[in-house]
């Protein structure tokens, strides 16, 4: 179950025909040594960011009850404006992570493949958040 209601195994939500986040136990399958190493560049600041996730939340549901309630547009729009903010500055953070944790990890290992690989994983979050603007 998700905060959209009851989803199938597959992912899909049938209210909402799209799928679900995934469950927490995504990584089952990857061996334990694995799953230890895998330190992403947002994990030292993943409680502040799951706060500001949560404060997103609620103001999503805020908003879903402003158009409950037929509150007037100009009033739904500055609130949608501030969550488009707020999700904004969620992504700058964990882009900056990304970029000073795993990008530069990568190059300094020396290790040209990962190196390519992260450079282009940069390169396309780069061009999604040109494309948001």
């Amino acid at each position: 179950e998700t905060v959209f209601g009851t989803c199938l195994p597959s992912g899909i939500c049938p209210a909402r025909r799209w799928p679900a986040i995934p469950p927490p136990g995504i990584l089952e399958g990857m061996p334990q040594s694995q799953q230890e190493q895998r330190v992403h560049g947002y994990h030292a600041d993943k409680t502040v960011l799951v706060k500001r996730l949560h404060r997103i939340e609620g103001q999503v549901r805020g908003i879903e009850k402003m158009v409950e309630d037929d509150r007037y547009c100009m009033e739904i729009l500055t609130q949608v404006s501030a969550v488009a903010t707020a999700l904004e500055s969620v992504a700058l953070k964990i882009l900056d992570d990304h970029v000073n944790h795993c990008v530069a990890g990568a190059l300094a290992s020396g290790e040209e493949a990962e190196a390519e690989i992260k450079t282009r994983e940069l390169l396309e979050a780069v061009r999604r958040f040109a494309r948001m603007r």
